[in-house]
This record gives structure tokens, C-alpha cells and sequence, in this order.
């Protein structure tokens, strides 16, 4: 199978080592694991059931109370809709292996994850892509959408809120993409990856999966739960589908760490504290990065509504990779360029992290900018 490079991880990987300021990160500043007991109101005696934990391959699909607490996390959704993934990244490689044959014709959003439109490629789909522009606020066109959404258009893949940009798509303009779909016969696959980090109100986004029988959601313990290092994602969608997905995942997965699916359980437990804990994260930071954006010359953006990151315009005649790397090798700062994007002459800045290490990057980014 051929497959483009992964243009955001290869730099991840390349460069995330290498740098003393890192604001490409998008997961809310990470958790330990004394410090999700804490939250949890455990003492170290909430290690204890691992300790007479058998290592089997434990629950192939996920544990029941592991389901059972994703599925309160949705609407309209019970344990029989969930299955455990490795990751995020897991689960959008099995939805779009499932559904996606060669000759599908596949949309997808375009600034988003790249498996999104790389995965399918590779497959031997069609993939047409729907451009978010900045003067619509890195939303989707939807009347470019129905022009794209043919008969017997097979998926349409979008990501809510968007990586890179932040934006957010209310529940009016998801029914409206429903509706799209509907006509079309298309399932739809949302990454909400970011769900749970709005910067209004509870910070929930309204799931696909609870607005339309084809509806697929994913996400995982990553991002606003602060636990990527467990490598633990899943797949919220109708039991049928899920029947195939787990043909497919017993190729690739078999079943995630029950070590994993424990703390994993225990984080969903205690949802609401963690939420709230990356909500005064990313909150205040998008706040700082807001009065930075404003007194910064040379760079603009499209305030982000909810995620952990946003696209910046720079005016300096340097391609972003360029820009990026010697931004780093000055300043120790890291940023993600845009190229990695598909999105030349931006850059993506990450707003999730330590607030001293947000402020001291872009301090630093400041004084690079004033001296170009």
C-alpha cells in the first residue's frame, strides 16, 4: 500500500526532542499518574487493583465499565455502540479501512488530521476535498459541500472542533451537514478528538454520532483528558458497523492494555474534574495567545472557539518550514509550519501547555519576529 509521508508527524518526530519551548503540543498539559489519582481522590491504594491483575489480553472490545462510562458521554449511545481503539489514531485507520474500497468517493475537510484524506487515497478512493477558508472562519462552505456530495458518495470526513484551526461547528450546522449526507447515502466519520474543550460552557461539543444514524464518532483520553500516553481512543457509532470494525481491529489491535482501559475508566469517572481542570488550561492560555496575537505585528489569525490549537498568518517572505526551523534553532521555540498542513504561510501554535511555557515562547517568538 502506498501512502503520502505524514507531514505533521514526521515533524513531530524530527523536531519535538530538539526544542526547549514547545508550542506545536496538543494535548492539554499531561497528566501523571499521581496527579489523576489526586484528581480521582485516590491515594496510592488506587493502584492497588493492578497489582492482582491477571495480564491477559482482558476484554477484547473494552471493558464494560470502560464502554459504559463513553457511552454517558454521548448522548443517545449505549455500550453496545462503543469499541475500544488504540488511540484516536486507531480508530479513524479502522473506520476508514471498514467502510472505504477502491473507487469510494470520499470528502474530506481540508485543514484536518491527514489520515482523513491520506488513508483513503492510499485505498484507491476518490477524495475530494472541501477547502476551509479563513474568511469563513475555517468553517465548511455547505453549499460547496452539496455540490461535492454526489450520489453514492461513500464517507465524508470531518473534524469538530478542527484541528489546526479551532473552529467549531454548532449542532445547526451539523444537522445541516447530516441532511447533506442524507441525501447523498454517505456515512459520516467526525474526529472529535477535542471534544470536551469548548471555551464556553461545559465545553461538550454535540457529537455526530448522536445526530445521525451513520454518524461516527472517535476520540480518545489524549487530548482534553490529559492521559495520551495511553494510548487509548474508541469508535461511537451504530452496532453494525461496530461488528465489522472489530473484523478489521482483530487484525491490527486484538484489544488494548488492560492497564490502560484502568486508568482510562477512572479519568471517565472522573470526567468532570478533569474537564474542568483543562478548561482553566486552555482557557487562560487562549486568552494570553489573544492579547499576544493583538499587539503582535505581523501575525493574524481566526480566533479558535474550542480545541487546543490555532492557525497564525505571518507577513515574513519565508516558507514555513524555513521560518519554523530557524525559529528553533535560535530560540529554542517550536512551532508546527504550516506545509505540514497543507496550509503555506501559516503556522500552527499549540495553546494547551504550561502557561510559563506559553508565555515564555511567545516572548521569545516576539523578539525573533522584531529582529526579522
Amino acid at each position: 500500500m502506498d501512502i503520502e509521508p505524514f507531514g505533521v508527524e514526521m515533524w513531530m518526530n524530527e523536531w519535538e526532542t530538539k526544542c526547549d519551548w514547545n508550542l506545536a503540543e496538543t494535548c492539554v498539559e499531561s497528566l501523571t499518574i499521581e496527579e489523576l489519582l489526586q484528581i480521582c481522590g485516590k491515594n496510592d491504594d488506587g493502584l492497588s487493583p493492578l497489582l492482582d491483575m491477571k495480564m491477559t489480553y482482558g476484554d477484547i472490545e473494552g471493558s464494560p465499565a470502560l464502554r459504559a462510562e463513553i457511552a454517558a458521554f454521548y448522548d443517545n449511545q449505549s455500550v453496545d455502540n462503543v469499541i475500544i481503539t488504540h488511540g484516536t489514531i486507531g480508530a479513524n485507520m479502522l473506520v476508514h479501512k471498514t467502510l472505504v474500497s477502491r473507487g469510494d468517493r470520499v470528502i474530506s475537510v481540508i485543514p484536518t488530521y491527514q489520515q482523513h484524506y491520506s488513508i483513503p487515497a492510499s485505498i484507491g478512493a476518490e477524495v475530494a476535498h472541501l477547502k476551509l477558508r479563513e474568511e469563513n472562519g475555517f468553517l465548511p462552505d455547505l453549499d460547496e459541500l452539496r455540490q461535492l456530495a454526489t450520489p453514492g458518495t461513500k464517507l465524508i470526513a470531518i473534524n469538530n472542533p478542527n484541528n489546526p484551526t479551532g473552529a467549531l461547528m454548532d449542532v445547526d450546522m451539523l444537522r445541516q451537514i447530516v441532511d447533506i449526507a442524507r441525501e447523498a447515502g454517505a456515512w459520516i466519520l467526525c474526529d472529535e478528538v477535542y471534544r470536551g474543550t469548548d471555551q464556553t460552557g461545559d465545553g461538550i461539543t454535540t457529537s455526530i454520532a448522536d445526530l445521525y444514524e451513520k454518524g461516527i464518532s472517535t476520540a480518545s483520553t489524549s487530548k482534553a483528558f490529559s492521559l495520551a500516553g495511553l494510548r487509548l481512543g474508541w469508535i461511537v457509532g451504530p452496532k453494525e458497523l461496530l461488528t465489522e470494525v472489530a473484523m478489521h481491529r482483530d487484525y491490527d489491535t486484538i484489544s488494548v492494555s488492560m492497564v490502560d482501559d484502568y486508568f482510562a475508566t477512572m479519568a471517565l469517572q472522573n470526567r468532570d474534574k478533569i474537564l474542568a481542570r483543562s478548561h482553566a488550561i486552555t482557557r487562560g492560555n487562549l486568552a494570553m495567545l489573544s492579547d499576544w496575537v493583538d499587539q503582535q505585528d505581523g501575525i493574524s489569525w481566526t480566533k479558535p472557539a474550542s480545541g487546543t490549537t490555532a492557525l497564525l498568518h505571518y507577513d515574513l517572505d519565508m516558507p514555513s518550514r524555513d521560518l519554523c526551523i530557524d525559529l528553533l534553532q535560535k530560540t529554542g521555540v517550536m512551532l508546527l509550519p504550516g506545509s505540514a498542513l497543507e496550509m503555506e504561510g501559516y503556522l500552527r501554535i499549540g495553546y494547551a501547555n504550561t502557561p510559563s511555557i506559553l508565555q515564555e515562547g511567545l516572548k521569545r517568538f516576539s523578539d525573533y519576529l522584531a529582529a526579522h
